[in-house]
């Protein structure tokens, strides 16, 4: 029976793991958009679809759980200091992208620690924002599909508390205070895009070429991650670099962007479903019995 289980799997799994959104992304409009994310930049491979899901008349809002208040080899750098310099760059960021400085949520937490703060403070922070802005789509880190993707700390802990946040979400008997004494409602979310997984798993590309220019200005904005700066701090400008590394790092920038063809092209792996059901590769329809197990 386990045989016939597994033909069937690989009969039906293509068609479900390449299955593109009905509607396709390019073609949304009057959604709700939350990207969950731990560092001010983590963003960045997701700009050309937000600026897009933004002009189309979308609500693309950011939420990012960490200050990034560590993220510098500058030996004379404050962590208040970068936590107020990495504000300023997301929120420029998304100026370029048309995305309006009050849809930047920032949790807070310290760079890097992201997996040793309090879980279920965390959890109850991130579900009180989902039930209040009620998105029709997340985008995420892709915690796995049939497989634990290693992401570095912070990124390994927002893909799990993503994915554990839109499943709580949905059961109003989860932190009912906020039901019962906010107002708020039970919510389920019933798309994902998810990026930085396996490239054989990401079943949605969008070309986004068309928003390139604003996707190099917002991806330039975090010059103190990519450049010298991160040594030595000098300012928000390139022209603040020493020498020509403002060209060059504009040109890296650039380079980052656009593909060898001159398109600026973005993948995600789409999921539409329940979520309990996000990392689970068995596809929809096969039901495992006991005796199979």
């Amino acid at each position: 029976m386990k045989k016939l289980y597994g033909l069937l799997a690989l009969l039906i799994l293509p068609s479900l793991l390449w299955a593109q959104p009905k509607t396709p992304v390019s073609e949304w409009k009057g959604k709700t958009i939350l990207f969950i994310g731990a560092h001010p930049d983590d963003d960045g491979g997701s700009h050309g679809t937000m600026a897009m899901l933004q002009d189309h008349g979308n609500q693309v809002y950011v939420m990012i759980l960490t200050t990034g208040n560590v993220g510098t080899k500058d030996p004379n750098m404050t962590r208040d200091h970068l936590s107020k310099i990495r504000r300023q760059e997301e929120v420029d960021a998304l100026k370029a992208l048309g995305i309006p400085e009050d849809h930047y949520i920032n949790l807070g937490y310290t760079d890097g620690m992201v997996e040793f703060a309090d879980r279920l403070s965390v959890l109850r922070r991130m579900v009180r924002w989902i039930r209040k802005l009620k998105p029709d789509v997340m985008i995420a880190f892709d915690p796995g599909y049939g497989y634990q993707y290693w992401h570095k700390t912070d990124h390994r802990a927002a893909s799990y508390l993503a994915a554990d946040a839109v499943r709580m979400a949905e059961w109003r008997l989860l932190f009912p205070a906020q039901i019962i004494h906010e107002g708020l409602e039970a919510h389920w979310i019933p798309e994902c895009l998810f990026f930085g997984g396996l490239p054989s798993t990401q079943n949605t590309k969008i070309d986004v070429t068309a928003y390139g220019k604003q996707v190099v200005e917002a991806n330039s904005k975090y010059i103190s991650q990519y450049s010298s700066n991160w040594l030595h701090y000098r300012g928000p400008d390139p022209s603040d670099l020493p020498g020509d590394e403002g060209k060059e790092y504009m040109k890296k920038v650039r380079d980052g962007v656009y593909n060898d063809d001159g398109k600026v092209i973005e993948t995600f792996r789409y999921y539409n479903g329940p979520p309990d059901g996000i990392g689970h590769r068995r596809p929809a329809g096969i039901e495992m019995k006991d005796e199979d197990n």
